[in-house]
């Protein structure tokens, strides 16, 4: 009876792989109610390990929902002559766990490399403020886009579209800061779009203000950096302590049954 699952997991995977069944325009077809399940911080968390590479998210989102579906379809065929509440329930956990696995290995990235991620925006910012300097800040904004890290590229691209659409408000900027909510985002924008608005007399005192707040992201996170060093080094050196000790007792240990051995 196992013999017989393990070929028809097998055929389906066969169908399922040669388009013979296709599992990606079922996806698509409901692609919407999937998207209840997207995560608020997905796009940002992809780009930021992946930055430009990413071509399309939302495909990257729906690779996802299938394996977990597939999974979760596999299992329940697998139970198909014990079919019960639990084992469904078995199933769709499973398929979900799959279905999450690829988020949180981008959760841990981010968490790993949280100080590096948040460095970038006021370090950008930094030699945007150069550009302001001769330019207005949607221009500004648009000539930065070269040189500025790979995870912002995307976000800066739609905040130069809707601004060139006619949008002046502070919508687009605010949009940006939500789809890249690193450290003082929200903060940074605001600021960007007053500097924007400000009339040409008040340019250099605005100014001023913006490059001291970018002075004083690029020292915290700096700070940041160095204490995350620390940190790791004081683990290091703890474990080397440990494992010295730890050594040493073992060692300690096995004279004192050596001498207890050889008394006897």
């Amino acid at each position: 009876m196992i013999e017989i699952f393990i070929i028809g997991a097998i055929i389906i995977f066969l169908l399922i792989y040669t388009n013979k069944i296709n599992t990606s325009k079922f996806v698509g077809e409901n692609g919407h109610y999937f998207d209840l399940l997207k995560e608020k911080d997905y796009e940002f968390l992809l780009r930021a390990k992946y930055g430009d590479r990413v071509v399309d998210p939302e495909a990257v989102f729906m690779k996802r929902v299938r394996n977990g579906l597939i999974v979760m379809a596999l299992l329940i065929f697998i139970f198909i002559t014990d079919l019960s509440f639990l084992n469904i329930m078995a199933a769709v956990i499973v398929g979900f766990i799959v279905f999450k696995a690829p988020y949180n290995d981008l959760k841990t990235y981010y968490k790993r490399h949280l100080n590096e991620i948040d460095a970038l925006l006021p370090y950008y910012l930094k030699g945007l403020e150069v550009l302001v300097h001769h330019y207005t800040v949607p221009v500004a904004l648009a000539k930065s886009i070269e040189d500025a890290p790979e995870v912002f590229k995307p976000g800066l691209k739609e905040l130069i579209a809707k601004i060139e659409a006619g949008d002046s408000s502070i919508n687009p900027y605010m949009e940006f800061a939500q789809e890249y909510p690193v450290r003082d985002s929200m903060r940074m924008m605001r600021l960007l779009y007053r500097l924007g608005l400000g009339e040409q007399e008040k340019k250099h005192q605005q100014l001023l203000s913006f490059s001291k707040t970018v002075s004083s992201l690029q020292a915290k996170a700096r700070e940041q950096k160095y204490q995350a060093r620390l940190r790791k080094m004081e683990n290091k050196t703890m474990m080397m302590l440990v494992c010295t000790g730890g050594g040493s007792l073992i060692l300690l240990l096995i004279s004192i049954f050596m001498m207890l051995g050889n008394s006897m």
